[in-house]
């Protein structure tokens, strides 16, 4: 039977609004799923340490973690990834995959590592958050060492050369460095042991495996506190906030001594788009001014000193380009 016009008409009209509310429908959608594409972050992010836990990078991650995690959002997963001085954590941390998610602790290795030959890639990998903070280098031995004095120490070290063992936080590490540029200035030779990280290094000097550590103030500053640790000495130009009362290299000592401590911060993969990275960057400065954190700071000997994305780069870049004269001048360039 054949339809009348007007059903024509009926049938044709039917079709147009089922067509219209399909791509009504569609482009709803579309949009839906571009505006939830779009937002930052859904998910939780990873934190990637290049060092073991207990150590002032992995103190310095986990208070700011939980500072910044609520400005985000979202949790912020610390996750320890060693080895290599620091290489390991670092090429993971650089070759995530550049959506924000992956945020990498960075560390003043991530500038000396390359010049040494240990790590394929500079900081040029990286696009820069924001500095947490910066450390010098404290000469430590134990509590009921023959020692009492930097001046002791050396002493003993130039009559007995190679006797005296002193940990490191890895082959290359900041720490490392810090001690061979105490053998340069005051001609003693040491024995270098490295660790993964500062954590185990001093846990190497309680046990007496080690005879002592060159780390920053704040990763001994519990044992110090304790009574079973003693700094003989700050490497640094000024005296540590945390302990006032220990002298300097050079008042100790007499030796003028370039300044070699840490500086941390943190990073996301160069190509992570720039909206992501800010907003990353503005949770974690947020993060940095909260009380907590930097009472953990204080409480920890942790040297803050915060520097926003474009400071932290001029930061990287000068210190890469420091290492690439000093490394070489110390005699440790194996490239």
């Amino acid at each position: 039977m054949k339809n009348k016009p007007w059903q024509k008409y009926v049938l044709v009209a039917a079709g147009v609004a089922f067509l219209s509310a399909l791509s009504i429908s569609e482009y709803v959608d579309q949009h839906a799923l571009r505006d939830h594409s779009g937002a930052f972050p859904v998910k939780p992010i990873t934190l990637v340490v290049p060092y073991a836990a207990g150590g002032g990078t992995d103190i310095t991650a986990r208070a700011l973690a939980k500072a910044s995690e609520k400005h985000l959002g979202q949790p912020i997963i610390v996750v320890n990834r060693t080895g290599g001085g620091g290489s390991v954590g670092l090429m993971e941390g650089a070759e995530a995959q550049a959506d924000g998610y992956t945020v990498t602790y960075l560390v003043a290795e991530l500038t000396t590592l390359p010049h040494l030959g240990l790590l394929p890639l500079t900081y040029e990998r990286f696009k820069p958050l924001v500095q947490t903070n910066m450390d010098p280098s404290a000469i430590t031995v134990r509590a009921d060492a023959p020692w009492t004095t930097a001046e002791a120490f050396l002493e003993d070290a130039h009559a007995h050369p190679g006797k005296l063992k002193m940990g490191n936080a890895g082959t290359g590490s900041i720490w490392h460095l810090a001690a061979a540029m105490l053998e340069q200035k005051s001609g003693v030779r040491f024995t270098h042991i490295p660790y993964e990280g500062a954590g185990p290094a001093v846990s190497a000097l309680m046990s007496g495996f080690v005879d002592a550590v060159p780390v920053s103030p704040a990763e001994v500053k519990k044992y110090v506190d304790q009574g079973k640790l003693r700094i003989l000495a700050i490497q640094a130009d000024t005296v540590s906030e945390a302990f006032p009362n220990v002298p300097t290299l050079q008042q100790a000592t007499g030796l003028s001594v370039h300044f070699i401590g840490t500086w941390r911060g943190l990073a996301v993969p160069r190509d992570t788009p720039d909206e992501i990275a800010q907003t990353l960057a503005d949770a974690l400065i947020k993060g940095t001014k909260d009380e907590e954190f930097r009472e953990e700071m204080r409480k920890h000997g942790l040297g803050l000193r915060v520097k926003d994305a474009e400071a932290f780069a001029r930061q990287l870049k000068e210190s890469h380009e420091t290492f690439a004269r000093l490394i070489p001048e110390l005699g440790l360039s194996r490239k």
